[in-house]
């Protein structure tokens, strides 16, 4: 193995673990949540671990996780770049209609116009 896999097999294994721990401890996290989402999104090479965090804290209580659930949710934008996990983000966060309602929840929240953008590079 290179140093280039060992360093993405090293940063897997941080953004698992730093996901498992909020999972884990949700109830005990508030005071690290930042810390956390940082770490997260430092190491998440492909917007794997931002977007299960996003959607795990929306989940649980969106309006609570609000700052932490916007960052990784741009974090997932910036590094999903083969549109893997952005589909799933979407109907977990904005409904499994997303798609019926895309130009005005467009017009209200730029990530998910920047995320229905790169699904639909076509538009509405």
């Amino acid at each position: 193995m290179d140093n280039t896999s060992n360093s993405n097999l090293n940063n897997e294994v941080i953004g698992l673990q730093a996901y498992e721990y909020i999972v884990n401890h949700i109830d005990s996290i508030e005071d690290n949540i930042n810390e956390l989402v940082n770490n997260i999104t430092k190491v998440d090479i492909k917007g794997q671990f931002s977007v299960s965090t996003a959607r795990y804290l929306n989940a649980v209580d969106k309006d609570k996780y609000a700052e932490a659930i916007d960052l990784l949710i741009k974090s997932a934008i910036e590094k999903d770049r083969e549109h893997v996990y952005l589909h799933d983000l979407a109907s977990a966060i904005w409904g499994k209609d997303y798609a019926d309602r895309a130009e005005s929840l467009s017009a209200v929240n730029d990530n998910f116009r920047r995320i229905y953008k790169r699904l639909n590079p076509k538009g509405f």
